[in-house]
């Protein structure tokens, strides 16, 4: 007998219908917040903004021609300025056009201007807001605020003058209430300034016309031997100096400015028709490796400032000084004893005289002297006076990777050749009053700031500000982050520069010393 088994039929339930209008609705609703929330961000946080001119080269950069040096390879950029084209002011040409007269830093070569090539753009920064509503800005930041001359522009500068400060320009270096304002390591790091560069040697030293040049003469190695000094330049490696002397003989290299580019105030980004009349930097580092290939021996540098030479050295036993020399009188400033160089083994040495501080590094170790606060403390300015730089040394030795850089030098003239006089230069300080702050370009002599304003600053309800001051109403932000350096076009006739520079991203760097 069967049994009966019951099937029951099972009702699949229908899914309910979506309602598209709720979803549409619940999109937008998303797109909104979205759009509100960026635009908060916008507004309160974080914002782009993109370099439009060069007064703050070579830290940051508006429009310019990225070039090389066809003799030496050394890259540097060159500023575009529209209206030597004839074109409106903060515009781009789509084709190649040709560059000015340009100089390469490094080797003094001034390549030819027959070639045409493409404008980089600016870079493009990213700039938190808001951080002065609850942090007080710090010297030597980098900061966005609105032009008092015209509100409605964006400006962006250095600070480094705060309110309540009197403000001082003496031989290119900032003085706050009589005393020398040094800058952060990391903001000194970014203002070094090449002079020239061993490691760049000119493919071509013979070529000497007119059109692609050194200045009208022939390259040489501009740095030479005193008197009857034994340095020899390595047959197979120009780029490196040898040695091979008894320890007691002292031979001494000396920079020749007649022959490579001159310890001046100079900036590749600018016209070359003004370095003549720039003034001299004494604010000077020399940089190179020292091998050690004999037991006995030293090896130091030299930078002159007015008319003092100070002196650093280390020997094989291990001794590091620094010392002055003036009317042929020596003085020894710091000393102290490390582990001796080791034979065959190169160590990185540099002498900086920067801010009125000495500072001599052999490897890991530093000897710093500080020479003291006061304008006078380096001894009477005599700012006519060419520094000199000097390498020397004994016993057996090879030197590679040698270089010399200055400085920023903050100029005391608005032009090159220029006599007019701005505020805060030596001789006329500014006192800042409450609220009130003093911004320079780190392109001393091609900034419009505070140095030179000429009109008072435009505020609401008809109201003004003093002249050559920020208010601090008027501070929009601190420049934080190269986001996105003038890129790379992927083809010749490409009209945009799509292609990232990643090597040039970088953060920028302010705030205060820890220095006292």
């Amino acid at each position: 007998m069967m049994s009966k088994v019951k099937i029951e039929k099972t009702r699949t339930k229908k899914a309910p219908r979506k309602n598209r209008a709720a979803e549409i609705a619940n999109t937008f609703e998303w797109l909104i917040t979205a759009f509100i929330l960026a635009f908060v961000f916008r507004a309160f946080v974080m914002e782009a903004y993109r370099i439009p001119t060069g007064s703050m080269a070579d830290t940051l950069m508006g429009a310019h021609f990225r070039l090389r040096c066809t003799q030496c390879g050394y890259k540097y950029n060159y500023g575009f300025i529209p209206e030597q084209y004839r074109l409106p002011q903060d515009t781009i040409p789509r084709g190649n056009v040709r560059p000015p007269r340009t100089r390469c830093p490094s080797c003094g070569y001034y390549p030819p201007t027959d070639k045409a090539m493409p404008i980089a753009n600016g870079d493009r920064i990213l700039v938190l807001k808001c951080i002065y509503q609850f942090f007080e800005p710090q010297q030597w930041d980098v900061i966005v605020f609105k032009n008092p001359l015209e509100p409605s522009i964006n400006y962006i500068k250095r600070l480094v003058g705060r309110p309540g400060e009197t403000l001082e320009i003496i031989d290119g270096d900032i003085y706050v209430n009589g005393q020398i304002s040094r800058k952060p390591a990391k903001v000194q790091n970014e203002m070094w300034m090449p002079v020239y560069d061993n490691d760049y040697q000119p493919v071509r030293p013979q070529e000497g016309s007119r059109e692609g040049s050194f200045n009208g003469h022939l390259w040489q190695q501009p740095f030479k031997n005193v008197a009857n000094s034994k340095w020899k330049v390595d047959k197979t490696n120009p780029t490196k100096f040898g040695l091979d002397n008894p320890a007691g003989q002292t031979n001494t290299l000396i920079y020749d400015t007649s022959i490579g580019n001159e310890l001046r105030a100079t900036y590749a980004y600018d016209d070359v028709k003004g370095y003549d009349y720039m003034p001299y930097c004494s604010d000077l580092k020399v940089r190179f490796y020292a091998n050690p290939t004999g037991l006995h021996g030293r090896i130091g540098a030299s930078l002159s400032k007015y008319q003092t030479a100070y002196n650093a050295w280390v020997d094989s036993a291990g001794d590091m000084v620094i010392e002055a020399v003036k009317n042929k009188e020596t003085i020894e400033l710091a000393r102290k004893a490390i582990k001796p160089p080791t034979i065959n083994k190169p160590a990185l040495v540099k002498f900086t005289n920067v801010d009125h501080q000495l500072i001599f590094q052999f490897g890991a170790e530093k000897l710093i002297y500080d020479l003291g606060r006061s304008p006078e403390d380096a001894g009477p300015r005599k700012t006519d006076i060419e520094p000199q730089v000097k390498i020397f040394g004994s016993g057996k030795l090879t030197l590679s990777h040698v270089a010399i850089f200055r400085d920023i030098h903050y100029t005391a003239a608005k032009f090159a050749n220029g006599t007019k006089s701005g505020r805060a230069i030596e001789g006329n300080p500014f006192t800042l009053g409450e609220d009130e702050f003093f911004v320079l370009g780190d392109n001393s002599p091609n900034s419009e700031d505070c140095r030179w304003w000429s009109k008072q600053g435009k505020g609401n309800n008809g109201l003004f500000y003093r002249q050559g001051i920020v208010p601090r109403e008027y501070l929009v932000g601190k420049a934080l982050f190269v986001y996105w350096p003038s890129g790379f076009k992927p083809f010749a006739k490409s009209r945009f520069a799509v292609i990232p520079n990643v090597g040039q991203m970088r953060f920028i760097y302010g705030g205060a010393s820890k220095n006292p």
